[in-house]
């Protein structure tokens, strides 16, 4: 009997941007190192990454200035590479691709994920991979928005109700192969595109990334009183597992 032989899967590598200041935080340090939980909120990301079996290898790209990171131990796991940000995330972005671009093949997948989520679920980071492993684009994690959308003028009056009707809030891991990921940043940042997000660079491309739908709890630690809602997200999904 001849057995059916297994589709090799493409390789999945994560590049994390941590080269930011986190201004609005108002802290003494870049608030990827603020503590939740007697963990940095870099430590706590990076551990739901390393926890996620089929990624190969996580690109950190760190401030030029971060005289920080040598207290965080879990930079030194083998597993994860260093990496020199730039001025803005894209930048950092681009150098982290231009890591991989030396270790993967055009075709390997590339998640890139905010180093200010921490909460990210693995059962999001395999519902995003299942979802897009044969999507000839790739995609992000998303959440379908709820409330009533309202747009302003400048002087903060409302100019337009807008239909929320297929509109998304964008969150991240944001999931493309490395070639065409490369191709459409550069793209974009010749053209001096507005680049907010890896989506909106393959958007310019020419592509159509794919919305795939997350969790609520995988929030952006912006502000101060976000520490807190992370914390408390984090117990709550600590709950979870232990009742699994």
């Amino acid at each position: 009997m001849t057995r059916s032989r297994e589709i090799p899967r493409d390789r999945l590598w994560a590049i994390v941007p941590a080269a930011g200041v986190g201004r609005r935080m108002n802290a003494d340090v870049p608030k990827q190192y603020l503590e939740i939980q007697g963990k940095t909120l870099m430590e706590h990301t990076l551990q739901r990454l390393l926890d996620f079996p089929l990624l190969e290898k996580i690109v950190v790209v760190l401030g030029a200035d971060d005289d920080y990171y040598p207290e965080v131990a879990l930079l030194r796991d083998p597993r994860i590479i260093l990496a020199k940000g730039g001025k803005e995330r894209y930048h950092s972005v681009m150098n982290g691709l231009a890591v991989l671009d030396e270790l993967a093949e055009d075709s390997d997948w590339v998640l890139v994920h905010d180093v200010a989520r921490p909460c990210i679920r693995q059962s999001d980071l395999d519902w995003l991979v299942k979802s897009l492993e044969t999507d000839p684009v790739g995609g992000l994690l998303g959440m379908p928005v709820r409330d009533t959308m309202k747009r302003s003028d400048n002087d903060g009056a409302v100019s337009q109700t807008v239909d929320r009707d297929n509109l998304w809030h964008a969150l991240t891991p944001q999931m493309f192969r490395l070639k065409p990921l490369i191709d459409g940043l550069g793209k974009a940042m010749e053209a001096g595109i507005n680049i907010t997000d890896e989506a909106s660079a393959m958007e310019f491309a020419g592509h159509k990334p794919r919305m795939v739908e997350g969790h609520g709890d995988n929030i952006k630690v912006t502000r101060a009183s976000d520490l807190a809602l992370a914390s408390l997200y984090l117990q709550q999904q600590a709950k979870l597992i232990e009742t699994v």
